[in-house]
């Protein structure tokens, strides 16, 4: 009797367990009873789908934004970022080109490669002490020597230097124009689905309470 007592217990704590997920170290319920959820969907004038296709969405919009916001944010005087443009000489971007990125006095540095557009990145992890080391930037054999600058007392500004090899390809620096005219878009796209889901439903209601004045004056 004990032993079909625990039994059930555990199939229960199972149960729950599976209607709960970790998100950023807290217990988040995932289901409600359909009675709750029914009555929550009717106080807000829409669908349970459209709610959720909605929370759906705008989260993967927020996971594709928070990352960046994190980056920038956190440990900023712990990094220094090198970035920039390898264009050749016909002005087209200069695609998969190593370019090599080091602080020659700690002997620390990396190697990447340039993307598509000619574009690359290198962020190395530096300290207030190394502000004024020698910084050497080479690419298709192109050497640039720079002293690495920042102020010490900015432990929030992000720390980089921009350097760009031949000119042509190079263009400013931010969000990709796509990422962002992509966003926008599925913003409009959203706010227009659920507001088409919400006039609806109130006609179908508005439809229904007339039949049933209707009904009750004959």
């Amino acid at each position: 009797m004990l032993e079909e007592s625990a039994s059930n217990l555990g199939r229960l704590r199972v149960d729950e367990a599976s209607r709960s997920m970790v998100f950023g170290g807290m217990w988040v319920r995932l289901e409600t009873s359909t009675a709750r959820s029914k009555w929550m969907c009717g106080r807000s004038g829409i669908s349970r789908k459209a709610a959720w296709h909605a929370v759906a969405v705008w989260g993967l919009i927020g996971a594709l934004l928070v990352p960046s916001v994190l980056y920038a944010s956190h440990a900023a005087d712990h990094r220094f970022t090198v970035e920039g443009f390898v264009c050749g000489k016909d002005g087209r971007p200069g695609t998969k080109v190593e370019v090599l990125v080091k602080d020659t006095r700690i002997t620390v540095g990396q190697t990447v490669e340039t993307d598509g557009d000619g574009y690359y990145k290198v962020t190395l992890h530096l300290h207030n002490d190394n502000v004024g080391d020698p910084l050497l930037v080479e690419a298709g054999g192109e050497q640039k020597n720079y002293k690495i600058q920042f102020d010490p007392n900015d432990l929030e500004t992000e720390r980089k230097l921009r350097v760009d090899f031949g000119s042509g390809c190079e263009r400013d620096l931010g969000p990709p124009q796509w990422l962002l005219y992509g966003l926008g878009i599925a913003a409009v796209a959203i706010v227009g689905w659920i507001g088409l889901k919400i006039s609806r439903k109130r006609e179908r209601e508005e439809q229904r309470r007339k039949k049933g004045q209707g009904k009750r004056q004959k």
